[in-house]
């Protein structure tokens, strides 16, 4: 993985903190700058996945609106932002991209995920929620998402979801079908 050309010792040339391009990888995931000293990590950040079901007990799947992967398959969600809790993130994720409230969220499952994006790999943990909503009528696809479709898990195509994260969440699901 660290010789993958978007891995973060591959494209990181500069510090952060004073410009100096003496700034070598110390390992595969971290950077110290021979100038002035500062000490640099990589670890994932941290992103949420909502698991929304209609009455007949499909599952909410969205389509990309923007790249990276351009009208694929993708669970509505999102990066959770500084000092933002897994919950919170999940409610303003499908407040800006479905235009609904949700509620009755509950914690389901996590997986690491690498989200390449500028040419730079993101690594992530996805944490996926069950949550509910009287909205799904309402819903309007809106800021990075083009549209949204329902689909029983177990006949979800994973080859349409760009993200292993998001395959996994789907196999776990299938897995534990009626214990959630």
């Amino acid at each position: 993985m660290v010789n993958s050309k978007t891995h973060p010792v591959n494209v990181f040339k500069y510090c952060p903190r004073c410009g100096s391009a003496n700034f070598p990888a110390t390992g595969s995931r971290s950077f110290k700058c021979n100038d002035c000293s500062f000490n640099y990590y990589i670890n994932a950040s941290a992103a949420v996945a909502v698991l929304l079901f209609n009455e007949k007990g499909e599952l909410l799947f969205t389509r990309r609106a923007i790249e990276p992967h351009f009208g694929q398959l993708d669970l509505p969600g999102g990066f959770i932002d500084p000092m933002e809790t897994g919950e919170q993130a999940a409610i303003r994720e499908i407040q800006e991209e479905l235009g609904i409230q949700i509620h009755s969220l509950r914690y389901f499952c996590s997986y690491p995920n690498e989200y390449v994006f500028s040419g730079f790999s993101v690594y992530t943990l996805d944490l996926a929620f069950l949550a509910q909503t009287e909205g799904l009528h309402q819903m309007t696809a809106m800021d990075d998402i083009s549209s949204f479709e329902f689909y029983k898990p177990q006949d979800v195509n994973l080859e349409e979801l760009p993200s292993i994260s998001m395959k996994n969440i789907i196999k776990e699901l299938i897995q534990r079908e009626g214990t959630y």
